[in-house]
Parts: C-alpha cells; structure tokens; sequence
C-alpha cells in the first residue's frame, strides 16, 4: 500500500472471493463476510488540527528569533503571514486527501480504523448470527490497517495468535497490492478455525451475503 495507493478489487476478485466464502461456509456453522475500505476517516479536521499546532509552534519560534536579532516586523503583517500560512494549508489539506495520513498520528489512525470495523460489524448484522459465530475480515487501507472481529461464539473458543496470523495475512497481501488474495486466504485460514470448534451440524443455514464489501 506504498503511497496510499488504492487497491481496488475487479469485478473476477469478487467473484474469487465471493467462492471462497461460500465454499469455506459449507462445512460450518459459522459465516464470513469480508470489508475493504479504502480509508476509515477523511481526516481533514484531525490533520487540520496537527498543521495548526505546527503552524503555532513555528510562529512562536519565529517571534522569538526576530526578538533575539533585533528584527523589526510590524505586527499586522506579522499576523497576515500566519493568516496565509493557515489558508495555505487548509488549502493542500482539502486539494490533497493523501497529505491529511501523513499528518495524523498512527495512534489516532489505527483507532479511526478500529473503530470503522467495529461499524461495519454491527451494520452488516454480522453479530446476528443464530450461533454468534460470525466473523469479519475487515482491510483499511489508507491507515495500512488489518482487524478480524469475531463474534462472541467462535472469539471464545479461538487463541489470539490464530487471529492474529489471519491478520497478518491480509496486511502481506495488501501491501504488495493483492487485496483479493489476502482475503481468499484469510477466508481458507478462518474456514480451518469455523471447522474444528463449529462444524456443520446439518441444520445450519446462511445468513449473510457472501461477498466483499467495499467502501
């Protein structure tokens, strides 16, 4: 995901991962649904608010050393050079997307993401299932971000490390641009686990579409 770029899935990635699901889902009780989104905020407050502060931060520094060197600089000009320093990066913020990432602490980024997948779990009635085994594999790629969110049935009965070995799998496959591939293995990996604590019991039904999401 070098440069943010946009990984977009085609219309025969789809299809692959849509197979992937239904066939993973045949021999379980449980359900996948997969989300790639390509970014989880359009951050323009947040980066707006780290250029500001920076902005502010070298204005002080500037008064100061214009102080130490006995620099005269009349204080209405003074306050129109951080006016157009201000327009100027309000400017690049909304005329370049790409710029407000580079500004936002990952804390913040990873927590919008977080927060995205948590969103799409509950909005995609994942968390609906007859036997709380739902899981979603969930790509946000402007954030370089990875979760699976299972739901309370089969997250109980999982070890952390197999999830976050799916995890690992999709961000290897996202950063070299193979989105689609990351999701079909991720879905065979989450098919392994569905199948040793949840298989199919012959009375199990699906409930969910089987298809990749895209925001």
């Amino acid at each position: 995901m070098s440069n943010h770029t946009y990984h977009h899935v085609d219309e025969a990635g789809h299809k692959h991962i849509s197979a992937a699901i239904a066939a993973a889902e045949k021999g379980t009780s449980g359900e996948i649904y997969a989300v790639l989104a390509r970014r989880s905020d359009d951050y323009f407050f947040a980066a707006g608010f780290v250029f500001t502060c920076g902005i502010l931060l070298s204005t002080v520094v500037m008064a100061f050393l214009a102080h130490y060197y006995w620099f005269d600089i009349a204080l209405p000009r003074f306050g129109l050079a951080i006016l157009g320093a201000f327009i100027c990066a309000m400017l690049l913020l909304w005329f370049i997307p790409s710029l407000r990432v580079l500004l936002v602490p990952r804390r913040i980024l990873y927590k919008r993401a977080h927060l995205n997948a948590m969103q799409q779990f509950l909005a995609r009635n994942v968390h609906l299932t007859s036997q709380r085994t739902g899981i979603l594999l969930f790509v946000s790629l402007a954030e370089h971000y990875a979760e699976v969110v299972a739901d309370a049935g089969i997250h109980a009965k999982v070890d952390q490390a197999e999830w976050n070995a799916i995890v690992g799998v999709l961000m290897r496959h996202a950063k070299r641009g193979a989105v689609s591939d990351g999701f079909v293995e991720a879905i065979a990996l989450s098919e392994q686990l569905l199948k040793t604590h949840f298989p199919d019991d012959g009375n199990s039904k699906n409930e969910l579409e089987d298809k990749l999401v895209e925001l």
